[in-house]
C-alpha cells in the first residue's frame, strides 16, 4: 500500500502502546489471551508486535513527520528502534507484561501531551484502557483473539491509512465508541454475550475502522433453521467438515445432533463428530488426512470473515484448504446489517487477504444463496 504524496502533511505525537501477548491464544483454541501465563522473549514470538510492525512500517517514509512515546521492549520501544523511528520511553516494565503494566503506561503516555494513543492488542487492553481513564483519542492495531468493540481499525494497513490521514490535515472525524469485552460469567453459563466496560474517543472513517459486534435478533432463528436443513442434506462422504464460531454454525451442529463449542472449531466425518474445540495443531493433522471444508458465517455488524475469534486457521492451513473450500453461511439480516460494506479478510497474511478478495457465495436460506463482495 502506498500513500499519495503530500508535501505539506503535519506532525504527530503518538502514544504506542502494544500488548505483547494479544492474540496468542488463538490458534491454541482459547477464548482469549487474558489470564493465561505467557513466556515470550523475542519479537517473533509476539502476534501483536507482528501487527503492529506491518502497520507502521507503511509509515515508514514519514518518519520526519511522527515522534512516538513508548514503553519498553516488547511494550513498544524495540518495534520503534526496529523501524528507525524517533522514541521516547515513558513507562519501564519486565516481561512477562500484565494488564496493570497496560494501565500504568496508559497513564504516562497521557502526560506526554500525545495527539493519538496508538493500541495494540484485543478488547482486554481496550478495557485497560478505559480502567487507566484515556481521554485523548485512541486507535486499535487488531491483535486479540476476539474484538467486540469498536474502537479497532479493520486490519494493520487501514490503521496506517487513517495514522496517514491525521498526518494530511484532512479532518477525520472523532466520535465515542463502546468498549465491549466478552461476559466470562455467562460464558460459563453456554452463552456468548459481550459487557459494556465504558467509552473511548476514536477517529472515525467507516471503511476503516471495525464496527461493533451485533448479537443475532432472535428473528434470525427461524432462517438458521433452515439454512442448517439446507446444508446437512448437502454433506458429502469422506469429507472433514469444520465448523466455525457462531449462533448459524451452532444451529448446523444442532441439526446434525451435535452440540457446538462456544467460540471453537469442531469437526465432523461422516456423520461422526470427530474433534471438538480444536487448536491450529488438530486442525492441520486432519486436513492432512482427509479432504476438507469450512464452514463459517460472518461477525455481526463488523462482517469480518476471517481474524476475528477463528485464529485457529492460519494463514498456512487456510492456503492448504484453499479458498473454494469455504462454506459461507449468513442470514440475510447479517449481510443487510453490513450496509454494503465488504466481509472483511484480516488472516494475518496481506499477500492471502489480497489473492482471496472477490465475490463469493453465501448461503442464506434454504436453496438461497448470494454473491457477496469479499475485501480487505
Amino acid at each position: 500500500m502506498k500513500f499519495e504524496n503530500n508535501s505539506c502533511l503535519h506532525h504527530l505525537h503518538i502514544g504506542l502502546l502494544i500488548n505483547p501477548v494479544a492474540g496468542l491464544g488463538g490458534e491454541l483454541a482459547f477464548k482469549g489471551s487474558d489470564h493465561q501465563q505467557w513466556q515470550i522473549s523475542v519479537a517473533e514470538q509476539s502476534r501483536a508486535y507482528q501487527r503492529c510492525y506491518q502497520s507502521l512500517k507503511l509509515l515508514q517514509p514519514y518518519k520526519d513527520r511522527l515522534t512516538f512515546s513508548c514503553a519498553n521492549g516488547l511494550m513498544g520501544k524495540q518495534l520503534l528502534q526496529d523501524l528507525d523511528f524517533e522514541a521516547k520511553v515513558v513507562y519501564q516494565t519486565n516481561l512477562p507484561t500484565q494488564a496493570e503494566d497496560t494501565i500504568r503506561a496508559a497513564q504516562a503516555l497521557m502526560q506526554q501531551n500525545i495527539d493519538l494513543l496508538l493500541f495494540v492488542g484485543g478488547d482486554g487492553t481496550a478495557r485497560d484502557l478505559c480502567t487507566a481513564g484515556v481521554s485523548c483519542p485512541v486507535l486499535g492495531i487488531p491483535a486479540g483473539v476476539k474484538m467486540h468493540s469498536g474502537v479497532f481499525a479493520l486490519n494493520p494497513e487501514s490503521a496506517a491509512e487513517i495514522i496517514y490521514k491525521l498526518m494530511s490535515g484532512s479532518g477525520v472525524a472523532v466520535e465515542q465508541a463502546e468498549v465491549r469485552d466478552l461476559d466470562e460469567l455467562a460464558l460459563q453459563q453456554g452463552k456468548v454475550r459481550a459487557q459494556f466496560y465504558g467509552e473511548l474517543s476514536i477517529p472515525i472513517d467507516t471503511k476503516l475502522i471495525q464496527q461493533m459486534k451485533c448479537a443475532s435478533p432472535e428473528t434470525d432463528e427461524l432462517v438458521q433453521h433452515e439454512i442448517a436443513a439446507f446444508v446437512s442434506e448437502r454433506l458429502e462422504t469422506d469429507v472433514v467438515y469444520l465448523f466455525g464460531v457462531g449462533s448459524t454454525c451452532a444451529a448446523i451442529m444442532q441439526k446434525l445432533g451435535f452440540e457446538h463449542t462456544l467460540l471453537g472449531f469442531d469437526a465432523i466425518l461422516n456423520g461422526e463428530l470427530i474433534g471438538q474445540d480444536l487448536n491450529s495443531r488438530q486442525i492441520t493433522n486432519l486436513i492432512s488426512q482427509y479432504p476438507c471444508k469450512v464452514i463459517l458465517t460472518v461477525t455481526g455488524g463488523q462482517g469480518v470473515l476471517l481474524g476475528r475469534g477463528n485464529q485457529q486457521l492460519t494463514p498456512a492451513i487456510l492456503q492448504q484448504i484453499g479458498r473454494e473450500n469455504l462454506w459461507v453461511v449468513a442470514t440475510p439480516h447479517k449481510l443487510k446489517s453490513l450496509e454494503g460494506r465488504a466481509l472483511v479478510l484480516d488472516t494475518g497474511d496481506a499477500s492471502l487477504n489480497k489473492a482471496w478478495c472477490g465475490l463469493i457465495k453465501v448461503t442464506t436460506g434454504y436453496e438461497q444463496e448470494q454473491l457477496y463482495y469479499v475485501g480487505q
